[in-house]
């Protein structure tokens, strides 16, 4: 294609046509038309740069609908610039945060005034200007100057030296009284034992040690109990662990509602602690009344049917009260807490039956459910082990020490003859009942610390609650597998062991989290169905009810615990 400029002729060269003869105007023409034809031979060959051809993005879009071609990404930037730009956004870049330049600074010699700082405290000043010739220090320029600016890659006599002289004898051939490196010095003087102004110091420091109580033993406080209603029995003389059957629910079937449907309404609260709650549990079986354990040292059952009064107050601990757990009949339970204690309960009568310790603290505890193993527990401690102990002896029996964090929860699988542990290692472990070495190691890199877990009313999955505001579900039968294609995400648990639930008829699964909601999801899709405001503090616990198709019991570090149909 050819580039043709129009020349035109300007005001001075009319005036000479003008001026000129007519026959000598024609011969100037010629001339002129044959320069004009040179030029036009002369121009260069442009390629089209044509701006319609290139597919423009605009400047909001997140993706790209179409491949670019290598000529479109790498084209110059067309167009204004934009004039709202600083100087620092319109700088040259090679990197995110800026320009990076080499710098012509050997490794080894930045290494070498490294050191020579850190030993010295003198070094050469790196940024040198061309009126220093390399020479300025920076640091302690006095010693630079005794050290005559050596580095401590170079030899220096000035450095101090042990002016002691050694025993020498490196005759290897004198085996009875060969030396080596191990002559010591002469007239040295080898002390085994303390001055008398070092012990004097020693004990004084052992003395305080043993104030701050880390070696002693706290003796375990009088245990208390407070009966609240009137009568401990009825007219029949059954005690209060008997099942009401004036309720319009049969509490002793084992079969679960047909079908459940989410709550709407807030139809009870029950309150009497003055701290916040850390677990709650229904009576085995027929969940007719409601142990809940708090922050301040208290365990109080409740009633769940007819007036849903306050029964009894447990008091036997000097801590907050971390972990509640009944046996197969609920005639005892136990008590885990922060003052190291693990205390089994006569839920009747309120009096301790028998007292467990470790020195560490337990952070959760669970009776075998098998029925032949009633009087062993397991407790997960803070010193990454899980401890099983005898209740007839009080003595312990086994210990599980494989975890590498404290052990967050314990759950039995597979009719009890293995159990599921998770830990602050991140990882979740199955072992064999007395085996003290876990037969599967589950831990991944994408995987948090789970501190809550719950098994579902088929005994087929385990649902755990994960730090990464997730819900977890792994198989509970063989493999133990993770099922990825079932999270349940929308809640916010990070740094809070919210426990959750699953509805009898295993249709929904619920759960608490850190801003006092409660989350009811889907099992089946995944979908959150509900959520609302139950606590003004984290909802720290949530249970369905096993014989009510609507019926769960919220509790919260607000001290409340709420129950909604």
């Amino acid at each position: 294609m050819l580039a043709i400029q129009d020349y035109g002729s300007s005001d001075e060269e009319k005036e000479k046509s003008e001026t000129i003869p007519l026959h000598l105007q024609t011969e100037t023409n010629e001339k002129f038309s044959v320069k004009n034809q040179l030029t036009v031979c002369a121009a260069p060959i442009i390629a089209s740069a044509n701006l319609e051809d290139r597919v423009h993005v605009p400047q909001m879009a997140t993706e790209v609908l179409h491949n670019p071609k290598y000529e479109d990404l790498f084209a110059p930037v067309v167009g204004p610039e934009n004039p709202f730009k600083t100087k620092q956004m319109m700088a040259e870049k090679n990197m995110l945060s800026g320009y990076i330049e080499p710098a012509f600074i050997n490794e080894f010699q930045f290494e070498n005034q490294r050191r020579t700082f850190n030993s010295f405290g003198y070094a050469l000043d790196p940024a040198v200007n061309d009126n220093d010739e390399g020479n300025k220090i920076i640091g302690s320029v006095e010693l630079a100057q005794e050290m005559y600016g050596k580095t401590v890659f170079e030899s220096t006599k000035l450095r101090p030296t042990d002016k002691r002289k050694r025993k020498k004898n490196n005759d290897p051939s004198d085996i009875d009284n060969f030396l080596g490196p191990w002559g010591g010095y002469e007239n040295e003087q080898r002390v085994v034992k303390p001055s008398d102004v070092e012990a004097v110091e020693l004990e004084e420091l052992v003395a305080k040690r043993n104030k701050k109580g880390k070696t002693t033993d706290e003796a375990p406080i009088e245990e208390k109990t407070i009966l609240h209603i009137e009568d401990a029995l009825d007219y029949q003389g059954r005690s209060f662990l008997h099942p009401p059957q004036d309720v319009g629910v049969n509490l002793k079937s084992d079969n679960p509602p047909e079908r459940c449907f989410l709550p709407k309404a807030h139809i009870h609260t029950w309150s009497g602690h003055t701290k916040g709650i850390a677990a709650i549990r229904w009576f085995p079986r027929t969940a007719h009344l409601m142990l809940s354990a708090s922050m301040d040292c208290r365990i109080k059952l409740w009633h769940v049917y007819n007036d849903r009064q306050l029964i009894r107050t447990y008091h036997g601990h000097r801590q907050a009260v971390r972990d509640i757990n009944f046996n197969n009949s609920g005639k005892v339970f136990l008590s885990a807490a922060y003052d190291r204690y693990i205390k089994m309960w006569d839920t009747e009568t309120g009096q301790v039956v028998a007292r467990f310790t470790s020195r560490k603290i337990p952070y959760c505890v669970k009776f075998n459910p098998d029925r032949n193993k009633q009087h062993l527990f397991v407790a997960g401690t803070s010193d990454k082990k899980i401890i099983c102990w005898d209740t007839r002896s009080g003595d312990i029996v086994q210990e599980y020490d494989r975890h590498l964090g404290a052990v967050n929860t314990i759950t039995f699988v597979d009719e009890s003859r293995r159990f599921v542990t998770t830990s602050d290692d991140k990882s979740l472990r199955v072992w064999e009942w007395d085996i003290p070495v876990d037969m599967k190691y589950i831990a991944d890199p994408t995987m948090h610390s789970m501190p809550a877990v719950t098994p579902a009313p088929n005994g087929k999955w385990l649902a755990c609650q994960s730090m990464d505001n997730k819900i977890v579900i792994f198989s509970a039968l063989n493999r133990f597998k993770m099922n990825r294609k079932k999270a349940f995400t929308g809640h916010m648990v990070a740094g809070y062991a919210c426990t959750l639930d699953f509805s009898p008829d295993m249709s929904y699964l619920v759960s608490g989290d850190a801003d006092g909601k409660c989350y009811i999801w889907d099992w089946k899709t995944t979908k959150l169905y509900k959520k609302w405001k139950a606590h003004d503090n984290v909802c720290i616990s949530v249970l369905w009810h096993p014989h009510e198709s609507s019926k769960l019991v919220t509790a919260g570090w607000d001290g409340l615990i709420k129950y909604w149909d």
